[in-house]
């Protein structure tokens, strides 16, 4: 069974965009947060997002000079979402408009797979939390607290979950990942 990691970048109190400093990383990239950017882009995976994750990086991506985009127009993306329509801009995409109930159970079941990560798409991970598809779990926290402003905590109002720590690291020594397994 294909393993359906999901990696979340979040503030301390859980919020994982907008806000006060609306820079990408919040302004903390470092070197060894994009070295680790990198490794990720360099495994092997499927992708999944959402249609606004979807709509967000492609356009970044097509409009952008980053190393990292060739990379990422190279791994295999799914697209959750009824609204988009083929063809689609960014190479290598696939849209599903199956709830995700059944598409996802049926995507982890491909025994010759490669493994499924997030990016971004919040919702979508909140959904995948419900329907209990995540395996793994990691969260890299950033050193800032957004309070009251940007969207609402990623992890808000799911059901409750035991979690498993298998690693954690500290990366420019600022931002800490958290790797958790998911118990059954």
């Amino acid at each position: 069974m294909r393993e359906l990691r999901v990696d979340m970048f979040n503030t301390v109190d859980g919020f994982g965009g907008g806000g006060p400093r609306p820079a990408a990383y919040w302004g903390y990239d470092g070197p060894d947060l994009l070295a680790w950017v990198d490794a990720q882009l360099a495994e092997e995976h499927v992708t999944l997002m959402g249609a606004t994750t979807y709509r967000q990086m492609s356009e970044i991506v097509a409009t952008g000079d980053d190393p990292s985009f060739a990379r990422m127009a190279e791994l295999p993306k799914i697209v959750f979402s009824t609204t988009l329509k083929p063809p689609l801009t960014w190479q290598n995409t696939t849209i599903i408009d199956e709830p995700i109930g059944t598409a996802v159970p049926a995507l982890k079941d491909m025994a010759d797979g490669l493994p499924m990560r997030t990016i971004g798409s919040a919702s979508l991970v909140r959904s995948l939390f419900r329907h209990r598809l995540v395996d793994r779990v990691r969260t890299m926290v950033f050193p800032m607290i957004h309070g009251v402003e940007g969207e609402g905590p990623v992890f808000a109002d799911l059901p409750v979950m035991d979690l498993t720590l298998t690693s954690t690291t500290v990366l420019d020594d600022r931002l800490v990942l958290l790797d958790y397994r998911i118990d059954d």
